[in-house]
């Protein structure tokens, strides 16, 4: 499958890495145009507010906002988490606004109160995934169909609903493939089924 990577800003190289990992093609977003070549798209961490000001500069906004409702996979890892989410703390507007979640800015601090933990997050693997947090969001509020994949102090780090994913925390970032396989396997596998299905 070709993943497209939004690479406008932040870890992009780091997502390409891990999807050539697992034997997919990785592809960088940078105009509209791209999207005819991919079957799902990663939105990756960097500043939120940086990449949604590329994001309306290049035009790419409407355009990724459209194929996201249109049930292209998503998965938005921090500052994707922020890019997605409906709502976000203390901020009159949003970015895409496509998935149904308030969440916080730098929830956990800033860059010095990074750190790393590991938890086992059932519906993705077995064994314990390490999770990586830089100056990370976290969920807020959740609507009735987001499911909440992992939480950390009682605080939602992940979450997907239908054909999005969001994740606070880094996992490009790490040597474990778990969460770029459950991705693929799971939500763009999946997405693409049913695609055909309807025809």
């Amino acid at each position: 499958m070709n993943i497209g990577v939004l690479a406008l800003q932040g870890g992009v190289i780091e997502h390409l890495k891990q999807i050539e990992a697992l034997g997919h093609k990785g592809i960088e977003v940078k105009v509209a145009e791209d999207f005819e070549k991919i079957d799902a798209i990663i939105l990756p961490g960097g500043e939120s507010t940086t990449i949604g000001k590329l994001l309306r500069i290049t035009g790419l906004m409407e355009c990724l906002r459209e194929k996201i409702q249109g049930g292209m996979p998503v998965w938005g890892t921090c500052a994707g988490m922020i890019l997605l989410a409906k709502e976000i703390e203390n901020q009159p507007f949003n970015y895409l606004g496509v998935m149904d979640i308030k969440v916080r800015r730098n929830a956990f601090g800033t860059q010095i109160d990074s750190f790393k933990t590991k938890k086992v997050i059932k519906s993705v693997s077995d064994k314990e995934i390490e999770l990586v947090f830089i100056r990370a969001p976290y969920v807020l509020e959740a609507g009735t169909d987001v499911d909440i994949l992992c939480e950390v102090n009682g605080n939602i780090v992940a979450a997907r609903q239908g054909n999005i994913l969001a994740t606070s925390f880094h996992p490009e970032l790490t040597n474990d493939l778990s969460f770029m396989r459950f991705f693929i396997e799971e939500i763009v596998h999946s997405s693409l089924v049913d695609n055909l299905s309807i025809y």
